[in-house]
C-alpha cells in the first residue's frame, strides 16, 4: 500500500512539475511570438522608410531630366529661330538685290520706278 501511494503521489508529483513545465513553456512561447512580432513591425516600418526614400529620389530624378529636356528644346528653339532669321536676311538682301538689278535696268521713270518698288514690297 505504502508503495501503490508513493507511486501515486510521485505520479502527482510528476504531473505538477509537468503542468508547470508547460505554463513556463507557454509564457516563453508567447514572450518569443511577441519579439517576433516586434521585429516583424520593425522591420515592415524600416521598408515603407525605405520604399519611401526610393520613391522620393525617383520623384527628384525625374523632376531634374525633365528640366535638362526642357532646357534642350529650349535650346534647340533659339538655335532654329536664329537659323530662320538668317535665313530670312539672305533671301531679303537677294531679293533688294534683284529688285536694284530691275530698277537699274529700266528707266528712271518715277512711275516704273514706283511699280518696281511695289513689286519688290509684294515679293518680300
Amino acid at each position: 500500500m505504502e508503495a501503490r501511494q508513493k507511486k501515486i503521489a510521485d505520479g502527482l508529483s510528476a504531473a505538477d512539475r509537468a503542468s508547470l513545465d508547460l505554463e513556463l513553456a507557454q509564457e516563453k512561447a508567447s514572450k518569443e511570438m511577441q519579439k517576433a512580432k516586434e521585429e516583424s513591425a520593425a522591420l515592415i516600418d524600416q521598408a515603407n522608410k525605405r520604399a519611401a526614400q526610393i520613391v522620393e529620389a525617383s520623384k527628384d530624378d525625374a523632376r531634374k531630366e525633365g528640366e535638362k529636356l526642357i532646357e534642350q528644346a529650349r535650346a534647340e528653339i533659339q538655335q532654329e529661330r536664329v537659323q530662320a532669321r538668317d535665313a530670312l536676311r539672305a533671301e531679303v538682301a537677294t531679293l533688294a538685290v534683284a529688285g536694284a538689278e530691275k530698277i537699274l535696268e529700266t528707266s528712271v521713270d518715277a512711275k516704273a520706278h514706283s511699280e518696281m518698288l511695289e513689286k519688290l514690297a509684294a515679293e518680300l
